[in-house]
């Protein structure tokens, strides 16, 4: 039973990017290593996500030493978010503290910095039409 879990947790994690990429495509070509920990109950499931630039998404159960960021969750929160955030809820998951973030300042600052650039022309985009 434990490797459904497993598998589940791993296509979530892909599909999570994916969708998150799709509506912050400035974000894509980014190379970086993070590690994602989903915490259910009694058992913390550890994933480092490796990623490569545009649709080059590596998954892996396990812990990710080289990890330069770290996201934490619980795990029913992350099902949820996975298949149906946007943008402005992984903002207010971030901020409200249902996720977090850590790891090296400048990365996070960077993502933060595009993503907001984004959202602006979201607005911007619906302003006008």
């Amino acid at each position: 039973m434990p490797t459904e879990k497993t598998e589940d947790a791993k296509t979530l994690i892909e599909i999570a990017i994916k969708r998150f990429l799709e509506e912050v495509p400035a974000l894509a070509p980014l190379k970086l290593i993070f590690a994602v920990e989903l915490r259910g109950r009694g058992d913390v499931q550890l994933y480092r996500v490796e990623l490569g630039g545009h649709d080059d998404i590596t998954v892996a159960k396990g812990i990710a030493q080289d990890a330069r960021v770290r996201v934490e969750m619980p795990r029913a929160f992350f099902n949820v978010m996975a298949k149906e955030a946007h943008i402005a809820d992984w903002r207010e998951a971030f901020t409200y503290g249902q996720a977090k973030a850590t790891g090296v300042e400048q990365i996070l600052k960077l993502i933060v910095h595009v993503v907001e650039k984004q959202e602006e022309r979201q607005r911007t985009r619906r302003a006008r039409q």
